[in-house]
């Protein structure tokens, strides 16, 4: 088993930890509406929809799985509520699956901008992402240009020295676009594979954080034009809908090409994974479950609704 084989098994380990507080909310209810109905009636599927609701997998991508379970209901003849666990979990994965997510930035000369709010652990996550990419073998500069919070520049400091990689910025009150000219300068004389931003997330004022991203898109534009640009908005899964209303508003001032949720060991929320995809079609192409640099992984559909809907003692079989 490859090194890479090992993590990801400890983190489908985590990752099952960590949806405990989700599962009791959303798998507990719906197996108690399984062994509770003796037929399949509308008020069945009324209470499916209401704990997939309430377990924050949102208006839309709960509609669709409904729809999706009553035609292969119908379909496959069932009549036995308990029948239906096994197509509640596949039209789940249905909604989830957004194709083949793209990680093209690993793959080329690239820019990776992350943007958040503060508190939703957003530096950790540039600090951790470059970390990843470090153990990749990828020559990584990291551009300090989130110049607004005090401690922002600091604390990538030392995620930088610990992953030992090299950071450009970190002065308080700096221009974030002059950081990321200087980056980019860095990244050039490096030969870097990836230049990773972390740039700040000031959704209160979205007219001077769309100036701010748009400066840094030209600036990009013209200094770095052959560099691959992934945007990525870092996403606290414990804030559930909030997180929805937060990604929906960055979309709307920079294009997004994906999304980091942290925190998603500390939430009943996880179905808010499902809920931004659905809503958004945004693909959540991240995840993070803890505070070590292993606790951030790429999101895999599949893993995470068989972490969702199965028990350990499966997964150590199937492992």
């Amino acid at each position: 088993m490859g090194s890479e084989e090992k993590e990801k098994k400890g983190f489908f380990k985590r990752l099952v930890q960590g949806l405990t507080k989700t599962r009791d909310n959303i798998v507990s209810g719906i197996d108690s509406i399984f062994s509770g109905f003796s037929s399949i009636d509308d008020e069945f599927y009324e209470e499916i929809e209401e704990i997939l609701i309430m377990g924050d997998l949102g208006v839309h991508a709960t509609t669709e799985i409904i729809e999706n379970l009553k035609v292969k209901v119908k379909e496959q003849h069932i009549k036995e509520p308990a029948q239906c666990k096994e197509l509640l979990i596949s039209s789940i994965k249905e909604q989830m699956d957004v194709g083949e997510t793209a990680y093209q930035f690993e793959n080329e000369k690239s820019v990776v901008l992350v943007i958040g709010v503060n508190g939703v652990g957003k530096t950790t996550s540039v600090g951790k992402l470059a970390g990843k990419l470090k153990a990749q073998g990828k020559r990584v500069v990291l551009a300090a240009a989130d110049t607004f919070r005090a401690a922002a520049g600091e604390q990538l400091g030392e995620w930088a020295s610990r992953a030992g990689v090299e950071m450009i910025g970190g002065q308080e009150g700096a221009d974030p676009g002059a950081v990321v000219y200087d980056a980019v300068a860095a990244a050039r004389a490096r030969n870097a594979d990836v230049l990773l931003c972390d740039t700040a997330g000031r959704l209160h004022n979205k007219k001077n954080l769309m100036e701010e991203l748009k400066k840094i898109h030209r600036i990009l534009e013209k200094e770095y034009p052959e560099a691959f640009r992934e945007t990525l908005v870092v996403l606290d899964g414990t804030t559930g809908q909030n997180a929805l209303s937060q990604a929906r508003q960055f979309s709307e001032v920079a294009e997004i090409s994906g999304i980091i949720l942290t925190k998603m060991d500390g939430t009943a929320r996880g179905g808010i994974a499902v809920a931004i995809q659905s809503e958004l079609g945004i693909p959540v192409k991240y995840i993070g479950v803890g505070e070590t640099i292993d606790d951030l992984q790429k999101f895999d559909s599949e893993q995470f609704v068989k972490a969702l809907f199965e028990t350990d003692e499966k997964t150590e079989e199937e492992e």
